[in-house]
């Protein structure tokens, strides 16, 4: 039986550097990641998560609000899931957020939500391209004291307070049941994301936060200043909302690098060789199969 409520639902995503396309400037002499030398995505599988959200709107009501943490161009993202249907999102930027590990990261992350208050579920992906570690998500559930459903592949029921989810393990599946709220972190098997809307892509157009106001005005001369501009955006509804932090109740000693255990050592330049065989069914399975596992393995995209 379905329950007669609505959820909440917050997703964290995140831009990231678009791995299919490195080049040789990738790397800089000290040896860090040159990110203005890769083109800027939204970080796959959080696009899972996004879409399981909005199926949860869909099927129960609520809101969708999507949250990312970084510098001003990560708006970007927050507008491609405006345009994909979130009915809210909100840009967490600071310089005091600059060089985040995993661990100051889900810091800042518990703080926005915990601003924000009314939520019943957590989304995001399962992990990053960029760093692969599947961490952020579960020490996020960590810290804001909430259950938490790793490889969530799809959600089996909502009803009342309880969620009952289906995961994607190497060896099977699982179902897991618990109360809300909840974290769950997606894997890119659960769905097929839906494409931004040309509707919402218009109506959007616009939309910004106040960090990118400087350079909207070389764009558009005819806003005389950054506050005809803010008056302008405000009155239409088209202020994404900026959070630093400021904004949140948090411990300025536990963000950026100040708050982070985890220093990168040494980068190393790997070459893969092929070292073992696999043999796939001459049929549609095997060939579906396979392509399935390169795309999971973001070796194709």
């Amino acid at each position: 039986m379905s329950s007669a409520r609505t959820y909440n639902s917050v997703v964290l995503v995140k831009q990231v550097p678009d791995t299919h396309n490195i080049t040789g400037n990738v790397m800089k002499n000290d040896g860090t990641l040159n990110r203005s030398a890769l083109p800027a995505i939204f970080n796959p599988e959080d696009l899972n998560a996004l879409e399981m959200a909005l199926q949860v709107r869909e099927r129960y009501g609520g809101q969708v609000t999507v949250m990312t943490m970084g510098p001003p161009q990560a708006a970007e993202v927050l507008r491609d899931a405006l345009h994909r249907g979130a009915d809210r999102v909100i840009l967490l930027s600071d310089r005091k957020f600059a060089g985040a590990d995993t661990l100051a990261t889900s810091y800042a992350l518990t703080g926005a939500i915990k601003k924000l208050g009314d939520y019943d579920l957590v989304f995001c992906g399962r992990q990053a391209i960029d760093g692969d570690t599947a961490q952020v998500g579960p020490q996020t559930a960590e810290k804001l004291g909430i259950p938490q459903i790793t490889y969530a592949e799809s959600i089996v029921s909502l009803d009342g307070d309880e969620i009952v989810a289906e995961r994607a393990l190497p060896l099977g599946k699982e179902l897991v049941q618990c109360s809300l709220p909840c974290l769950l972190t997606v894997v890119a098997s659960a769905n097929q994301p839906r494409p931004p809307s040309a509707r919402k892509r218009i109506e959007y157009k616009l939309a910004a936060t106040p960090l990118e106001y400087r350079s909207l005005l070389k764009k558009w001369p005819e806003f005389e200043n950054e506050d005809v501009l803010d008056a302008y955006l405000t009155k239409r509804d088209l202020k994404l909302p900026l959070w630093t932090t400021a904004d949140l109740d948090v411990d300025e000693e536990k963000l950026g690098l100040s708050g982070s255990p985890t220093q990168v050592y040494k980068v190393n330049f790997v070459v893969l060789e092929s070292t073992q065989s696999k043999e796939i069914p001459a049929n549609q399975e095997g060939i579906a199969a396979l392509l399935q596992e390169l795309v999971q393995e973001y070796i194709v995209g």
